[in-house]
């Protein structure tokens, strides 16, 4: 089985691919001083009560935005799983579509590996939004070459910087208000208020103007932890893929030869 690594800056993300389809995926906080050898005896314990053993695992994929995660992580799979990971964009795991920006080398991995899956899975002209650390949105067009985008605070990080830089603001949970409402009652209400509604507000301008800008019909695809949070109060995405990054790298994998 594939194993898929979408190490973010808050999250590492790993997933065992039967196929196509994700058989179980596990979570756990981005620290790059873990170690590979820390790593494996979290993945253990998982495998186990999964009724997996590591041998089951033969192939690794990994698209990383931490630098200082990737050598832990070949630790991971050449030490434990005795494979040779492949990395998202290099060698027989290349991106297979232009990256048609200035500076193409510092493109995120996530970002490139969402395209490609986007493209796979949906084709046409199209915009994929991101809700992670950051909040991206990419523009892939009807040949699936990567058009560039946009890079906005993700929510949390919002709400983070407000809690922050107040006195007396309380810390909140990020969660859909408690009505359609959008004049707050109490300081709580206001606040989710200002950061729920005010994102969805951002999101559906940029994703207007970019839609002018590209100048043809655009199907626009969510994707990250958040997505499902706010497809139910946007009509905004024409699909929601929470794993589309995952799905990314089984593609790239799947072209490299390897599963």
């Amino acid at each position: 089985m594939l194993l898929a690594v979408d190490c973010g800056n808050t999250n590492v993300v790993f997933a065992l691919f039967e196929g196509r389809e994700i058989r179980v995926r596990w979570r756990i906080a981005t620290d790059p001083r873990r170690t590979g050898d820390e790593y494996a005896v979290w993945l253990s314990q998982l495998l186990a009560i999964e009724g997996l053993e590591r041998s089951d695992v033969t192939a690794m994929i990994v698209s990383t935005v931490v630098p200082r995660a990737r050598h832990n992580l070949e630790v991971l799979a050449e030490k434990y799983f005795h494979v040779t990971p492949l990395f998202a964009g290099e060698g027989a795991a290349g991106w297979g579509i232009e990256i048609d920006v200035e500076e193409p080398n510092s493109l995120g991995t996530d970002r490139a590996v969402n395209a490609v899956a986007a493209h796979a899975k949906h084709g046409g002209d199209l915009i994929v939004v991101d809700f992670g650390t950051a909040t991206t949105f990419d523009v892939v067009d009807f040949h699936g070459a990567y058009k560039g985008g946009i890079i906005a605070p993700g929510i949390n990080l919002s709400l983070d910087a407000l809690v922050s830089n107040t006195a007396k603001l309380p810390r909140i949970a990020i969660e859909a208000p408690r009505s359609d409402s959008v004049i707050g009652r109490n300081t709580e209400d206001q606040m989710l208020i200002g950061v729920f509604w005010g994102y969805v507000a951002m999101i559906e301008g940029l994703v207007g103007r970019m839609r002018a800008e590209i100048g043809r019909p655009a199907k626009i695809v969510a994707t990250g932890g958040l997505s499902l949070l706010f497809e139910e109060h946007t009509k905004l995405f024409d699909h929601v893929d929470p794993d589309l990054t995952l799905e990314g790298l089984a593609i790239l994998a799947e072209r490299a030869g390897v599963s």
